[in-house]
């Protein structure tokens, strides 16, 4: 396992980070642990869960499958570098979703409950609230730090400008802002390259990209047409929409002797502002395939025909609309 520092912060974490969310929706609770013991056993050290994941099945229930797994003992709890995040709905009362301070101390102290643990090492903003002050949401971080419930504290789906308004606010008190941001970032989805990069860059902040294969569109979409989401109506229009370009993207990975997936998550090892992509395995085997992504070096010949196949927005604002 290759191991990194999260953005200008000492913290260390793995460079593929653990994904939850299949925990309990398409995933048993002792598949689970099974996943999350070969992780361990492999390096990885940074998972990544969040309040509302598997919630049709019950509140919290994918936190709960993860606090079970803990609760085992054998140091599971110490080797992890522990992310869930806060702000969607979790009830029918007011109060019981988005960033009021009420609302993140009591789901604080809720996700503490499930995951059985007296500490949450990075407490992700699970999206904007735009109706809530940044002074009271630092007011509720702040209490649950000196209270040692949570260490660090990042965002989830921020815009640049809003990564850069609350570490803006927090910096009057000179106090640590946010940690990281987990943005949606994969070689079909560049638009954070504009400003959400460059602000994550600026604020010394580690880069979290979710939906690393598009789900499932960079993972040989064209040769599994009705796997997993490949088969839904929406997921075969994208297909049929980028047939071309997907064929380029395939044929280039088949030159190179690697998986699609292998090459997506390693397109994104390769970019300066990356944390740790995170992967969602649904079983174990799926876990230990995507390890060898950090194996494939690519070079920049390589690099350059995947700008070609799947152009960004251009590089940063304002050069890449304007000069």
């Amino acid at each position: 396992m290759e191991y990194t520092l999260v953005g200008r912060l000492g913290l260390v974490v793995s460079r593929l980070c653990l994904g939850t969310m299949n925990f309990g929706p398409h995933t048993s609770e002792p598949d689970s642990h099974a996943i999350m013991d070969a992780a361990i056993a492999n390096g990885i050290n940074f998972f990544d869960t969040a309040n509302v994941y598997g919630r049709h099945l019950g509140v919290g229930a994918t936190e709960e499958i993860i606090g079970r797994w803990i609760a085992k003992g054998g140091g599971r709890r110490d080797k992890v570098v522990l992310a869930t995040k806060v702000y969607g709905t979790m009830g029918d009362w007011p109060n019981e979703a988005r960033l009021s301070k009420l609302a993140i101390i009591r789901q604080c102290e809720e996700s503490l409950r499930r995951l059985g643990t007296d500490r949450i090492d990075l407490y992700q903003m699970h999206h904007i609230d735009r109706s809530a002050w940044w002074d009271e949401i630092w007011e509720a971080m702040d209490q649950l730090k000196r209270t040692g419930k949570i260490l660090y504290v990042g965002s989830s789906n921020f815009a640049g400008w809003h990564i850069a308004r609350a570490n803006e606010i927090v910096g009057y008190k000179h106090a640590l802002g946010l940690a990281t941001e987990q943005s949606l970032y994969n070689l079909v989805a560049r638009t954070i390259e504009l400003e959400v990069i460059p602000a994550v860059q600026e604020y010394g902040m580690g880069l979290i990209p979710w939906s690393p294969l598009s789900g499932g569109l960079l993972a040989g979409a064209l040769s599994k047409l009705e796997e997993g989401r490949r088969g839904e109506e929406y997921m075969r229009d994208r297909i049929e929409g980028m047939r071309s370009q997907l064929g380029r993207w395939e044929a280039l990975c088949a030159e190179l002797g690697e998986d699609p997936a292998h090459v997506a998550l390693a397109w994104l090892l390769h970019q300066p502002a990356v944390t740790a992509p995170i992967i969602g395995p649904r079983t174990e085997a799926q876990l230990l395939h995507a390890m060898h992504a950090l194996e494939i070096k690519l070079g920049s010949d390589v690099l350059a025909k995947l700008d070609e196949i799947f152009p960004g927005p251009g590089g940063p604002a304002p050069e890449a609309y304007a000069w």
